[in-house]
């Protein structure tokens, strides 16, 4: 794609496929679920032709990056150690961070555990969530939204990755990526793939073409990985006890559109627009909520979300 390079670097232990293209300050992009680097394409062709070295990886368990076997080896304290891995191999010392969905959520790691490598944080659709020390989230979750939950229901080694396979990677990746469903995702008893509608033709901004490099993916490394990073979201609260109360010191500009399914979840709304999210980061500068836009806002809304990108770190 015009000129990106890819290459493969080794960090934290294992080897981590990279696009980048560019020459300039770095501008680090960090994916979700269920997605690759290529999710940033468009991101990465606008920053890098305004002088900035844009580089987005494969996370561990992604794409072409390695995927170790055991759930154990996918906590936060192993994603955010793979990013500053990355940021060593770079041959840098600060970034500017831009990330989305668990992306999102090592990037709020990353600026808790090692904020002298972030110049500034552009944060997509997950806010900063403090850490509430009387309750595990995964059991939090169970109580407010019961067993069916998708977090919850992918908690079981095997299970998710069962369901996915009676309909294939693609059309549960086309059925994920264009969903405008609103509010918790509770999963139907018959299956993940049951939960979505397949669309009767895909939006304007994803392609057949798009689905199939995802698939493409998926279908060499399966979702054990990417479902991993739920299996430890217990256990990443047990290992983050020393930051309870902890504030979020960066920089942040925080964009998320107005039918995104976390927007719409119990709560978050009023935490974002409320006085809890500026108070957990008190350099919160800005909150963009994107009209008629869903979770996937970086692609859905991709010029509108790289001219805020851009907006903000040119500060800098």
């Amino acid at each position: 794609m015009d000129g990106i390079e890819h290459r493969t670097v080794d960090v934290n232990g294992i080897k981590m496929h990279v696009a980048e293209k560019g020459e300039g300050p770095v501008v680090l992009f960090l994916h979700g679920f269920p997605e690759l680097w290529y999710s940033w394409r468009h991101q990465i062709l606008l920053l890098s032709s305004l002088g900035y070295r844009a580089v987005a990886p494969d996370l561990r368990g992604y794409g072409d990056t390695e995927a170790p076997s055991s759930v154990s080896r996918y906590t936060c304290l192993h994603l955010v150690g793979d990013i500053v891995g990355l940021i060593d191999a770079l041959g840098v010392h600060q970034v500017f961070l831009v990330a989305h969905d668990w992306g999102a959520i090592i990037g709020w790691y990353l600026c808790l555990f090692r904020p002298d490598r972030i110049k500034a944080f552009v944060c997509l659709s997950v806010p900063f969530l403090p850490r509430n020390p009387k309750y595990k989230p995964v059991d939090a979750m169970r109580a407010l939204y019961g067993d069916d939950y998708y977090i919850c229901r992918f908690q079981e080694e095997g299970k998710a990755e069962s369901e996915i396979a009676q309909i294939g990677p693609a059309q549960v990746l086309k059925r994920i990526l264009t969903s405008r469903k609103t509010g918790p995702p509770i999963l139907l008893k018959a299956g993940l793939g049951s939960n979505l509608d397949p669309p009767e033709t895909l939006p304007s901004w994803l392609s057949e073409e798009d689905i199939a490099y995802y698939a493409s993916k998926f279908e060499n490394k399966g979702f054990t990985g990417p479902l991993n990073y739920y299996r430890n979201m217990n256990t990443n609260w047990e290992l983050t006890a020393a930051w309870t109360g902890a504030q979020v010191k960066v920089p942040v500009k925080f964009i998320i559109g107005e039918l995104d399914v976390v927007y719409t979840i119990h709560g978050i709304k009023e935490y974002i627009e409320g006085d809890g999210f500026k108070k957990d980061v008190p350099n919160l500068e800005q909150v963009v909520v994107q009209e008629g836009v869903c979770h996937f806002n970086h692609q859905e809304a991709a010029e509108d979300v790289s001219n805020h990108i851009y907006n903000f770190i040119s500060k800098f």
